[in-house]
């Protein structure tokens, strides 16, 4: 099922989109998905919204960020082999993933537009599959962790490239200018995937029309198994936690010259079996 956050005249609400319209979960169970998730009841909110005519049109809702209120939005970076590559920098390929965070108000949703600060005209594209936790862990083992996914979201990881170089020792700056990424439109819950979809997923961005990104989670150096297993050494993973899983080659930053992005622009992320998150641009405003 692919549900979803939304507001419409009467208010912000969740549910599930169906091929012929929304069906307004939260209007009937409360809460939010984030909520929901928590509780664990979103096996619950399958069945509420199986039951359920359509509330709304699909045209009558504006789409939110699936996760409205994540504790814990955790980022990899350099996760796929020939991106790894493609920085020419001679380095062996990682032991271990790289890790960020990012704020929530970091993204906006599907169909809203990305912000170019006024601070950098390095506003950058990473088209991204997110993994959305639906059950809490803490040493996750890599045979038990597609038991904790609840589902799969789409990210345009955006990034100030000048800002990430600001420090020596971390990129945090350049990866959370409000509204400078993107997450969306839904989350596909995981019962619509396999085992062998999470380990060989297509992600693809176009700019303009422009393919610049078309790669597979099978080139991943860390695969959505490990990174579970991996982040939940550290963190105490719950449900709600959102975690990027890395973008492929092909960002604008290692084009020559470099392709940022400029208002105007339309970005669009596609992935196999989860769907496709489309942002314009625009400069912030002030």
């Amino acid at each position: 099922m692919r549900f979803i956050s939304f507001k419409t005249d009467a208010g912000e609400s969740w549910g599930v989109l169906q091929d012929d319209g929304v069906v307004d979960v939260g209007g009937k169970l409360g809460g939010t998905l984030f909520s929901i998730l928590r509780e664990g009841r979103l096996e619950e909110a399958k069945e509420c919204a199986a039951g359920s005519r359509i509330d709304f049109k699909e045209a009558d809702v504006e789409l939110l960020q699936p996760i409205l209120t994540p504790e814990k939005i955790a980022c990899i970076g350099v996760n796929y082999a020939n991106r790894n590559a493609e920085y020419k920098d001679g380095s062996e390929q990682p032991k271990f993933p790289s890790l960020f965070m990012r704020t929530s108000d970091s993204f906006t949703a599907h169909d809203q537009p990305l912000w170019r600060p006024p601070e950098s005209e390095q506003l950058d594209y990473e088209g991204e599959i997110v993994i959305v936790i639906g059950k809490e862990g803490r040493r996750i083992p890599e045979e038990k962790a597609y038991e904790h996914i609840a589902g799969l979201s789409v990210m345009n990881e955006g990034t100030l490239r000048d800002w990430v170089r600001h420090a020596k020792f971390n990129v945090t700056q350049g990866k959370n200018f409000i509204n400078s990424g993107s997450i969306g439109p839904w989350m596909v819950s995981a019962d619509e995937f396999t085992a062998e979809q999470y380990e060989n997923m297509r992600v693809r961005t176009w700019v303009n029309g422009e393919l610049r990104q078309d790669d597979t989670t099978a080139s991943m150096m860390f695969p959505f198994k490990y990174i579970i297993s991996y982040l939940s050494k550290f963190y105490h993973l719950k449900p709600g936690d959102v975690i990027a899983t890395g973008t492929p080659n092909g960002a604008g930053a290692r084009f020559d010259p470099p392709k940022y992005l400029q208002p105007g622009d339309e970005i669009k992320v596609e992935v196999d079996g989860v769907g496709t998150l489309i942002n314009g641009v625009i400069d912030e405003p002030l």
